[in-house]
């Protein structure tokens, strides 16, 4: 396996907050006391997982696999965060234990993980870490909180994907309502692998290259009253490059339009006229506005569709309308028609399609409800709920202890569901006839792979009646080594191939696991040997009640 050097080129900067001191404080004292208890050349297996989906679906993308390499390659306590730490701590601490974090890196650390922006399931762990026990301890919370706002983020935002579906696009505009800068920067990041097609974020396009949106807000209509408050109405033609009074040529053609459209130019904004007019000579080629900020059927189209025109009459072509309030399936359709009829009537077929953006505090079920009514947006504009993630507002990933020298560690709870899976493991992905994902398979690590066509006994971990024979038609090994002997050992996707791999990813899953409502479970099971293991384990090490 060839070592793998990363530069900026392949890897955006890494955030200079996530550092070895962004953790819980407890990650250090327990560091202390597995050092004062002799435990340094004790070696570890963690297990990083989640126990339910979000937003009550049945399937997760796992992001933030680039961001944890990042964090392996530039672990190291500053001289200042020891000199931290020694203020912080109890004094009874030992001077040579902090000589011992000043010396920590993670070069003996081993990072094995699904690949970014693949669909995961509960239990099936989306990293595995091995190593020295105290740095793999003390790598927890920040693996923590890189991969469970990413891939809830990435999930989020690939559900917005399919209920928009194909055809729609969607730009993320959350940066203002975000939980703070970096919230605000991840939002954008992994909306973006998840399937939105932009952000309004300008960072977020120089930081991981992607593609930026925006037009303007409503300030900039109501900070023009009159006519008289444009100052220039000159605009270059675009091919002769005579100048054209666009001024003149969009008053005339709202006379004109309000003939056809039954509308009256009396009732239409003049302020906002002239907002659109300024708007436009700044940017002829890419005029985008927005057209609800009076009254969209009365003023905001008539005021739009007459500068357009005007454009065209200068070698322009206008983008089309965002409309920002009010009922969005009636005004866009109303929108639509209006193009239409403008298109008709004058010839240009360009003007029927004109794009129809609509923002507005939209969310899944918005978008299923604007469905349902008969909509003509061609781009939805999507903040708050977005990046918020408004419908649950956390992950919920957990970092297990599986293993500790060689012997295998078990967390028992009277909830079953917190019971962990003990040992160093491997996972399948096995597909069905059909060439859907049919289940995922935790092995013992020692176990061998199953294989095409071989007929795999299939257990539920904790249900003993619950159990399948599965012929597999595919079997996907999910776990890659990502990190060993201090190197990236495979690279991380660049972004837009990530955000590729979870469409092909979802491909691969039923309709039915995917559907809004009441989507069908997917299948995690263990092989027959590690069903056995845990239980063993389980009696072992479970307390036996006395009755008296």
């Amino acid at each position: 396996m060839s070592n793998v050097s990363l530069d900026d080129k392949t890897m955006a900067r890494q955030n200079g907050i996530v550092q070895p001191l962004l953790t819980d404080l407890y990650q250090i004292t327990m560091a202390y006391a597995y050092w004062k208890s002799g435990k340094v050349n004790d070696v570890a297996v963690f297990d990083l997982f989640f126990r339910t989906n979000p937003f009550q679906g049945e399937f997760t993308i796992f992001a933030g696999l680039e961001e944890c390499l990042k964090f392996l390659q530039n672990f190291h306590y500053s001289e200042s965060d020891i000199d931290y730490l020694r203020q912080t701590l109890p004094s009874t601490i030992e001077s040579a234990f902090f000589d011992y974090l000043k010396d920590l890196t993670c070069k003996d650390i081993i990072l094995s993980a699904i690949e970014e922006g693949s669909v995961a399931f509960p239990r099936v762990p989306l990293l595995r870490v091995e190593g020295p026990l105290i740095i793999a301890q003390l790598l927890e919370t920040t693996l923590l909180t890189l991969v469970n706002f990413a891939s809830l983020m990435s999930t989020n935002a690939a559900r917005y994907r399919m209920f928009a579906g194909k055809h729609i696009s969607l730009l993320e505009f959350g940066l203002r309502r975000a939980q703070g800068p970096d919230g605000g920067l991840s939002a954008s990041k992994y909306s973006y692998i998840g399937g939105f097609d932009g952000t309004s974020n300008v960072l977020a396009g120089k930081m991981f290259n992607i593609p930026v949106k925006g037009t303007h807000a409503h300030s900039f209509v109501t900070s023009f009253s009159t006519l008289d408050d444009i100052k220039c109405v000159t605009l270059q033609h675009a091919e002769t490059q005579e100048q054209c009074n666009l001024l003149e040529k969009s008053l005339d053609w709202r006379n004109r339009l309000s003939l056809i459209l039954d509308a009256s130019p009396e009732e239409a904004s003049d302020g906002e006229l002239a907002a659109l007019i300024s708007y436009a000579r700044a940017f002829p080629s890419g005029f985008l506005a927005l057209v609800d900020t009076y009254d969209v059927k009365r003023s905001g189209l008539l005021n739009f569709c007459a500068v357009a025109l005007a454009l065209h009459e200068c070698g322009y072509t206008a983008v089309g309308i965002r409309i920002d309030s009010g009922d969005l399936a009636y005004l866009s359709v109303l929108a639509r028609d209006t193009f239409k009829k403008i298109a008709e009537t004058f010839a240009l077929p360009w003007f029927a399609k004109l794009t129809i953006v609509a923002s507005n505090d939209i969310n899944e079920d918005t978008i299923l409800s604007l469905h349902e009514q008969g909509h003509a947006i061609d781009c939805f504009g999507i903040g708050t709920h977005l990046v918020t993630c408004q419908r649950q507002p956390a992950l919920g990933c957990v970092y297990k202890l599986v293993e500790i020298n060689g012997q295998p560690r078990i967390k028992l709870s009277q909830d079953v569901g917190k019971v962990t899976i003990p040992g160093h493991k491997k996972a399948y992905r096995l597909f069905g006839a059909d060439g859907h994902a049919l289940i995922d398979l935790l092995q013992r690590s020692s176990e061998a792979a199953p294989e095409v066509g071989q007929k795999v006994l299939c257990r539920h971990p904790f249900q003993e009646s619950k159990r399948a024979y599965v012929i597999p038609s595919k079997v996907e090994h999910l776990y890659k080594i990502y990190w060993k002997d201090g190197q990236i050992t495979t690279a991380p996707k660049p972004l837009s191939e990530v955000r590729e791999r979870v469409q092909a990813s979802l491909r691969t899953l039923r309709q039915d696991i995917k559907r809004n409502l009441n989507p069908t479970p997917y299948k995690v099971a263990v092989s027959d040997d590690l069903y056995n293991f845990i239980h063993d384990l389980w009696l072992q090490n479970a307390p036996i009640g006395e009755l008296s």
